[in-house]
Formats: structure tokens, C-alpha cells, sequence
């Protein structure tokens, strides 16, 4: 079982932002306005505080989101994707380095677990609002662009 003390603490920090990371990726695939950005985020966190098992390691992803939510601090807050390239790609790196960490130090049932998990979340982020038409006649609820980063996000957090 691994859990929150198995990690440092830049290490447990990577861990907690990557649900987001996942959501932040599909939302910048296909980005819409400031009201769908925020049904996509609003969609992340409830994910992130409900895991779909019990697995030590998720339940304390879960619980620092929702102490972090508590005090109206968002697990981006400082983060700063890394490279002069596309975001997207920096943010597809970031679940890349965070698989290989939990690679080495999570179970590989745990680090499934979490891999999952993340996807689920950027799917309900993708879910959470209808995208292009006009005044929602027309719109998709996940779009072309976002199915793609979806499927990338999935093989980024699951090898």
C-alpha cells in the first residue's frame, strides 16, 4: 500500500495536480469561454474528491484536494508548465513524469488505479460542457479536438 509519506514533497504535490493536469489538457484542446472552462474545472474537483476505490493512495489524493478546496486553494495554484513549446504538449510530459514516478514507487495495482482515474476525470471535465454552435444549437459534448487529447491523456497516464 503506498500513500501520501511515500513521497516528497515536490513528488506528493506532482501526484495531487495530475487529475487536473489531465482536465487542463483536454479543456486547452478545445477551449471555450470562460463559463465552459468552468464547468470543466468544476467537473475535475468533484472527481478528484471522489475516488472510484479505496486505495490508500487515492483516498489521500482525494482528501488533500478537499482540504485544498476548503481553503479555496486550487492544486495549479504555482504550477507553470514546463518548455517554450505547446502547453498541451508540457502538459502531456507532466502525466508522463507522473506514470514513471508512480511506476517506481506505487504498486503497479495502485498506479493503474490512479492512471484510471485520471482519465475518468479529464472524460467528465470533456462531459461537463457542450462544445461550438451557437447558444448550444448545434454543440457536441466532447469535440473532435477533445477526443484526441483524451485518448493522449490515456496513453500518457497509462503507458
Amino acid at each position: 500500500m503506498t500513500s501520501k509519506g511515500d513521497f516528497s514533497e515536490d513528488e506528493w504535490a506532482r501526484i495531487v495536480r495530475a487529475p487536473f493536469v489531465g482536465a487542463l489538457a483536454v479543456s486547452l484542446a478545445d477551449p471555450g469561454g470562460p463559463i465552459e472552462a468552468g464547468k470543466e474545472q468544476m467537473a475535475a474537483v468533484r472527481g478528484a474528491m471522489n475516488p472510484p476505490s479505496r486505495e490508500p493512495l487515492l483516498v489521500d489524493v482525494a482528501l488533500d484536494v478537499q482540504a485544498m478546496t476548503q481553503q479555496r486553494e486550487h492544486p495549479l495554484k504555482g504550477y507553470r508548465p514546463v518548455g517554450g513549446g505547446d502547453p498541451r504538449e508540457a502538459l502531456l510530459d507532466e502525466l508522463g513524469a507522473t506514470r514513471a514516478l508512480l511506476a517506481a514507487k506505487a504498486t503497479p495495482p495502485e498506479a493503474a488505479a490512479f492512471g484510471r482515474w485520471v482519465v475518468d476525470i479529464a472524460q467528465a471535465a470533456a462531459d461537463a460542457a457542450k462544445e461550438g454552435g451557437f447558444m448550444g444549437i448545434g454543440a457536441t459534448r466532447v469535440s473532435d479536438r477533445e477526443q484526441t487529447m483524451l485518448e493522449r491523456v490515456r496513453d500518457a497516464v497509462t503507458g
